[in-house]
């Protein structure tokens, strides 16, 4: 019912950027927050960043100055600009759009940081 994703990763050098889109799609609100996991290898999955229709965002503090999320909610588009990226950042990057007691997930992008 719900489709959700992902594009934009890449391999980068330490420094670089990347600008990560998630498209949902199907039976869900336009101003539903959505959001963006991350998971690294051996590493519990972290809640990266989210943001909800009106402007609420949140970001763990390891992104806090260097990604922004945000989000076109006539497309139920959400973005996640990446700058400063680090080799900390590597990971699966997995974005999720909610839907009343559900979250749906994309299939996930690679981000691989190298110094």
């Amino acid at each position: 019912q719900v489709q959700v994703v992902e594009s934009g990763g890449g391999l980068v050098q330490a420094g670089g950027s990347l600008r990560l889109s998630c498209v949902a799609s199907g039976r869900i609100f336009s101003g539903n927050a959505m959001g963006w996991y991350r998971q690294a290898p051996g590493t519990q999955r972290e809640l990266v960043a989210t943001s909800a229709s009106r402007g609420t965002t949140f970001y763990t503090d390891s992104v806090k100055g260097r990604f922004t999320i945000s989000r076109d909610n006539a497309k139920n588009t959400v973005y996640l600009q990446m700058n400063d990226l680090k080799p900390e950042d590597t990971g699966t990057n997995y974005c999720f759009a909610n839907r009343g007691e559900n979250n749906y997930w994309g299939q996930g992008t690679q981000v691989t940081v190298s110094s």
